[in-house]
C-alpha cells in the first residue's frame, strides 16, 4: 500500500476513534454521522499536509 495512503488511513481510523469518545461524553450527532466525519476530515487533512510538506513525492 502506498505510504501515503497508509498514513492517512491511520489518521482517520485515529479520528473515528476519538469522535466515537467525544460522542459518547457529547451525544450531540448519532455516533455513524459523527464517525464518518471525523474520518473523512482526518483522511483529507492528512493528504492535505503530506502534499503541502512534500512528504508525498517519492
Amino acid at each position: 500500500m502506498n505510504p501515503i495512503l497508509l498514513t492517512s488511513l491511520m489518521t482517520g481510523v485515529f479520528c473515528a476513534v476519538f469522535a466515537t469518545v467525544i460522542d459518547v461524553i457529547t451525544d450531540a450527532l448519532t455516533m455513524w454521522a459523527v464517525i464518518g466525519l471525523a474520518f473523512v476530515s482526518g483522511f483529507c487533512g492528512s493528504l492535505f499536509a503530506q502534499l503541502v510538506s512534500g512528504r508525498g513525492k517519492s
